[in-house]
């Protein structure tokens, strides 16, 4: 008797639209939605690009939910689709050919080995105090970010929540490599900016633009570098 597959997070999300972080290249948009479900891969559909793809479950990682509407699904590798099907990206690097008339350069050798240099072993005295500073900057750290989550439950407490109704598609131009500038450019300044938090290895931007009914979220490993990745 064989057993049924392991249920995902995903199988909770029903009809509702989740977006891959990366974006899945060769795919414009990022727009998915669950289907099914086996040991080893899942089965997502794309319905403006009017697909259907297996994802192995190792490429999984962990789910993001920052604000209505959007669920963000993390991907342990970036992929690409081709040939029917995704698989792991891999960039190549290409070697700039060398000048007409030029040579190759020369592997600097390795010259004589640096003098030995003469460290004073650290006394008793200042490693206890180097610990001291350690841990007031750990306890310093650890009430900042205490402080950082009650203000996020607080505005999230007193925030209210709205129904999501699409009454303009003008974001449907927007692509997987449009940062803020370019967002701005093409769907006009937003009526409201946020970002989720300032720490984490992950960056949230969420723009409202309320006279439409969406929110664009952009995101990146640094804020300088946050793409779009849904609406």
């Amino acid at each position: 008797m064989s057993l049924p597959p392991i249920p995902t997070p995903l199988e909770h999300f029903g009809n509702r639209p989740f977006s891959f972080y990366p974006p899945i290249l060769n795919i414009e948009s990022n727009k998915w939605f669950y289907r099914r479900g086996t040991w080893s891969e899942i089965l997502v559909v794309n319905t403006r690009a009017n697909l259907e793809i297996w994802i192995p479950r190792r490429f999984l990682g962990e789910i993001s939910r920052i604000e209505d509407p959007v669920v963000i699904v993390g991907l342990v590798k970036e992929l690409e689709y081709k040939a029917g099907a995704v698989w792991p990206h891999q960039r190549r690097v290409i070697e700039m050919p060398v000048a007409v008339g030029g040579s190759r350069p020369v592997p600097t050798q390795i010259g004589a080995p640096a003098p030995v240099i003469g460290i004073r072993p650290q006394s008793v005295t200042d490693s206890r105090v180097g610990r001291l500073v350690g841990i007031t900057m750990l306890v310093g750290v650890g009430v900042t970010v205490s402080l950082i989550a009650v203000n996020i439950f607080r505005e999230s407490a007193l925030r209210p929540q709205f129904t999501y109704h699409a009454n303009n598609d003008s974001y449907l131009q927007l692509t997987r490599d449009d940062d803020y500038y370019a967002v701005v450019r093409k769907l006009g300044n937003p009526s409201a900016d946020r970002w989720q938090s300032e720490d984490g290895e992950i960056q949230f931007r969420s723009l409202g633009y309320a006279q439409n009914s969406y929110t664009v979220v952009l995101m990146g490993d640094t804020r300088n570098n946050a793409r779009y990745i849904g609406t």
